[in-house]
């Protein structure tokens, strides 16, 4: 097993830093995207890997993945407002820890980036290496999105 790091660019998120962090803080609010639309591109993108069952609450998502049974990420540690530190458990063939780091620009905007500590053997390296690469850009680009509120 070997320790391999990701980071994204950083994006720029037009809410108030205290907002995003709320908003981020509480996986309640995952559970409207993680719908069998989305769970299916997944699935397109990596067809090794078919997600279903996902439900989640203030602290972790859960769901199952084909093969490898129930899995969860968690919220380990939460620094108001700038940082939230997420864990990997379960079945997941890979451990990763996972940092959304905030800081302010503005009253109106956040700048944000995201880490991934991922430790994998490197058999699953060579596979999923360049796709969590690229996914920690894409799951980016994708919060910048999300209608903080």
């Amino acid at each position: 097993m070997a320790l391999s790091k990701y980071t994204s660019d950083i994006k720029y998120i037009d809410h108030n830093q205290e907002v995003v962090y709320n908003y981020l803080s509480n996986f309640e609010h995952l559970a409207q995207y993680f719908n069998e639309s989305l769970l299916e591109k997944i699935t397109q993108q990596v067809p090794q890997i078919k997600i279903t069952d996902f439900e989640s609450d203030e602290d972790s998502c859960r769901f199952k993945i084909s093969g490898m049974g129930q899995s969860e990420i968690r919220i380990i540690n939460r620094e108001p407002s700038s940082t939230i530190k997420i864990a990997s458990s379960g079945s997941i063939p890979v451990e990763i820890i996972f940092w959304i780091q905030l800081l302010p620009v503005s009253d109106s905007q956040t700048k944000m980036k995201l880490t991934l500590h991922a430790e994998m053997s490197m058999m699953i390296k060579m596979v999923a290496g360049n796709k969590l690469s690229d996914g920690i850009n894409q799951l980016a680009e994708m919060l910048t999105k999300l209608p903080y509120q």
